[in-house]
């Protein structure tokens, strides 16, 4: 059997709120492939975006490790934090709080391609350019600033950036939950576009089953900090096993398609 290219073992992380005890996450583990769309689930306080920030080397776990192909997350961020920080990365959730207001759009981007020495100065333009280009804005929007654009042309900018060091691993912490709901559907294409077109490994964290279905190959559902059910998106979604993943898709009047 091949070596997953993201897992997690047995994480676990509690917070302290003064003297009570917090279990944000407890024994998760999940193995996610090259190439694979995995959807995390859960209600809000499941533990996903603890999860999210723990897979990033953000946010240290109490018990467990996550392991980039084979390789402690640990270890990573001791002696390769560049490189650990080039192959995984993340889209946010808040695209108005996760861009620089004072940075142009072209300035933000050539800023990660500086710092990881990824092209040469006077290549910089063009990358940008390209960047821009493969999430469908113009090359002209370099120069405009965040408040000029709207909140879903703010969430491609910001996966541009996460593009910007060609990662094998994009993590994206509910990419449309604060999008109108209008252009939620062509982030989500353009998400799902991209990870087929450049192999990519995908972390979608989403409450929006249906989201869910239309990105991700597996999902993986989450309640009180742990994994409660995992499989094939139709096989969960269709048939779930569990009983709170049967509350979750009750509560769901029905699961569409993304157009």
């Amino acid at each position: 059997m091949s070596v997953a290219l993201l897992e997690a073992r047995g994480l676990g992380v509690t917070f302290r709120r003064g003297r009570r005890r917090v279990e944000a996450l407890s024994e998760v583990g999940i193995a996610i492939g090259r190439g694979e769309s995995v959807g995390i689930v859960g209600e809000s306080g499941s533990g996903k975006t603890t999860l999210a920030r723990v897979l990033l080397g953000l946010q240290e776990a109490t018990a467990g490790d996550v392991l980039l192909e084979g390789r402690s997350i640990g270890d990573w961020l001791r002696r390769d934090r560049a490189a650990f920080r080039r192959r995984v990365q993340m889209v946010f959730q808040d695209p108005y709080g996760s861009l620089n207001p004072r940075l142009s759009i072209g300035s933000a981007l050539a800023e990660v391609l500086r710092v990881h020495r990824l092209v040469h100065r006077g290549e910089e333009a063009a990358a940008v350019a390209e960047l821009l280009r493969s999430v469908g804005l113009d090359s002209r929007y370099a120069d405009r600033f965040p408040h000029e654009f709207s909140g879903g042309q703010r969430q491609r900018v910001g996966i541009a950036r996460a593009l910007a060091t060609r990662p094998e691993v994009l993590i994206a912490d509910e990419p449309v939950s604060a999008l109108d709901v209008s252009v939620q559907a062509q982030v989500l294409n353009l998400l799902r576009d991209l990870q087929r077109e450049r192999g990519l490994t995908l972390l979608l964290i989403a409450h929006d089953l249906a989201a869910v279905r239309y990105v991700c190959d597996r999902v993986v559902v989450m309640h009180e900090g742990r994994v409660v059910e995992a499989g094939e998106s139709a096989q969960v979604l269709d048939r779930p096993v569990h009983p709170y993943t049967k509350g979750l898709l009750a509560a769901v009047p029905e699961l569409g398609e993304f157009a």
